[in-house]
């Protein structure tokens, strides 16, 4: 799963992204808008993550993405 899928479907994975960090929220969601630097972002205000630990989230997440699909 590469990011522009994820990004052209956002309306999709937002969902997802909110069932994965339950933190997020609806505005969150709308400020991302499918970004994923915007992501990383608004796990490291939610969840006090270092940058590169969000990083490593999204990373994980994407991949799980491309199981479940």
């Amino acid at each position: 799963m590469n990011w522009d899928r994820i990004q052209f479907d956002w309306m999709h994975f937002k969902d997802k992204v909110r069932d994965n960090w339950v933190k997020l929220t609806d505005e969150d969601l709308t400020r991302i808008g499918g970004r994923r630097e915007q992501l990383i972002g608004r796990l490291q205000a939610r969840y006090g993550f270092a940058k590169a630990e969000a990083a490593r989230e999204v990373e994980a997440w994407m991949r799980s993405q491309k199981r479940a699909a």
